[in-house]
């Protein structure tokens, strides 16, 4: 479906296969734009790419009008298989952040792929997206190296934003706040998030 670009887009947040974490920095940019909707942790079924997907699809159901998607981590492949299978939603954009590299094991503490590839996430998607795509890639991601990242960038067709030494771009690795997302969502058409903490 062809978005409207006179109606301003919702915002819907995906994040990985984490719980609610308050630091986060997509919790605490979703408190900044108004009328944010956020994909719900799952209770049960965590691990599975199709439980993840319905999920986003719900959330995005549940929106009157255009959307961009702002995904982080797991977070991400969900947006991609869900994009590739959704093609009927008004979608303006997404912000794909961090990414991890599913096609080699992960550190320890992560699923191992005979797990990934149980529960649907192998293989990884790698088709071109039917929307504008921003990928953003850290430069010393635990979960995955940047020429890594920069390949799924280009299967998706998407544009490659390096966004320097941030680790998986979460709490721990020392990053609740990412200023720079902000003004990448104003590429993909949302407008700038309100609050003091939305001018960097």
């Amino acid at each position: 479906m062809t978005p409207d670009p006179t109606t301003a887009p919702t915002v819907v947040f995906v994040p990985g296969l984490r719980d609610h974490v308050p630091d986060h920095w997509q919790t605490r940019l979703a408190a900044r734009i108004p009328g944010s909707v956020t994909v719900p942790p799952l209770t049960e079924a965590r691990l599975s790419r199709a439980a993840q997907v319905a999920a986003l699809d719900a959330a995005v159901t549940s929106v009157a009008g255009p959307v961009v998607l702002v995904a982080h981590s797991a977070g991400v492949h969900t947006t991609v298989h869900w994009a590739l299978t959704h093609d009927d939603r008004p979608v303006l954009g997404a912000l794909l952040a961090t990414p991890p590299d599913f096609d080699t094991p992960l550190p320890e503490g992560h699923p191992d792929p005979e797990t990934l590839r149980a529960h649907g996430w192998l293989p990884v998607a790698r088709a071109r997206l039917p929307f504008p795509v921003i990928v953003a890639a850290s430069t010393n991601d635990p979960l995955a190296r940047p020429e890594k990242v920069a390949a799924l960038a280009a299967d998706w067709g998407g544009r490659l934003v390096g966004i320097g030494p941030v680790g998986h771009l979460n709490p721990a690795s020392g990053h609740g706040e990412w200023p720079q997302a902000a003004r990448l969502l104003e590429e993909l058409g949302c407008p700038a998030p309100t609050g003091r903490e939305a001018v960097k």
